[in-house]
């Protein structure tokens, strides 16, 4: 009868468990994956389902043992790199949601707050329409698939028990970071132009009538012509979301190579 002691048994449970971990961190704050209307088991069993086929090809892990002090860091990295790479993919779609808001203050909607099924949080309905719009275009240019191909890919570059990110590499990360702003400022510049425009027209027939109650004129027509602007845009704004998915892919795969 064989006998396995308590080191061959840390390794085995290392061998599934360190990808888990960093499988199931990504699916934790990558988008659409980690949706509010994503209930926590059903990611669970996503992570071991990818895990259970890839961790035996992956690349030899060092012998370590599982509740050493080196074991607990190497835990802690592993949690820490999915959540990275699940949430440097997130801002792009939280830029589409802050440019949607940008537009709707614009427009006088911002008053217009919803519940987001994404992040389960009020915001505004256009920033809304804009992330259940990009997610339907993440799926149907197989984001989810690219994103589950770019975190395998990361357990070659990036095996596990070596150094892992380096300080260049999370600077990298913050900086990513100015994406959300940029990304938004690229998806709402269009609208807010234009409605900058409009808001400009009224500003001219304030001086010009004084008398004419622009509060009563002004919502009413800067809210039609904000949702036709919004509605004239949906085609640009698909370009820019897929511009935005490229770059946050490309950014993914410098990080982890």
């Amino acid at each position: 009868m064989p006998i396995v002691d308590i080191g061959q048994l840390q390794h085995w449970i290392a061998l599934w468990l360190w990808p888990f971990i960093r499988i199931g961190a990504c699916l934790m704050t990558a988008p659409v994956f980690g949706a509010t209307y994503v209930p926590p088991r059903i990611r669970l069993v996503l992570a071991a389902g990818i895990t259970l086929p890839i961790a035996p090809l992956l690349p030899a892990q060092p012998a370590i043992e599982l509740l050493s002090v080196a074991g607990v860091l190497t835990t802690i990295e592993q949690l820490l790199i999915g959540a990275a790479l699940g949430f440097a993919l997130q801002l792009v779609f939280d830029s589409l949601a802050l440019g949607g808001q940008l537009i709707a203050n614009g427009m006088g909607l911002g008053f217009g707050f919803n519940i987001d099924p994404i992040r389960g949080a009020s915001t505004p309905a256009l920033g809304q329409l804009y992330v259940v719009l990009g997610t339907l275009v993440f799926l149907a240019l197989d984001g989810h698939l690219a994103l589950i191909g770019t975190l395998i890919d990361s357990f070659r570059s990036l095996p596990i028990g070596e150094s892992g990110l380096d300080a260049n590499r999370w600077l990298s990360l913050a900086m990513w970071g100015g994406k959300l702003f940029s990304g938004a400022l690229g998806v709402a510049l269009p609208g807010v132009t234009a409605l900058l425009v409009i808001n400009l027209a009224f500003g001219m027939m304030s001086r010009a009538a004084p008398s004419l109650n622009l509060f009563a004129v002004g919502l009413p027509v800067t809210l039609v012509f904000g949702l036709a602007v919004a509605m004239f845009g949906l085609p640009g704004l698909g370009n820019a979301f897929s511009s935005l998915l490229s770059e946050g892919f490309t950014f993914l795969h410098a990080v982890t190579n």
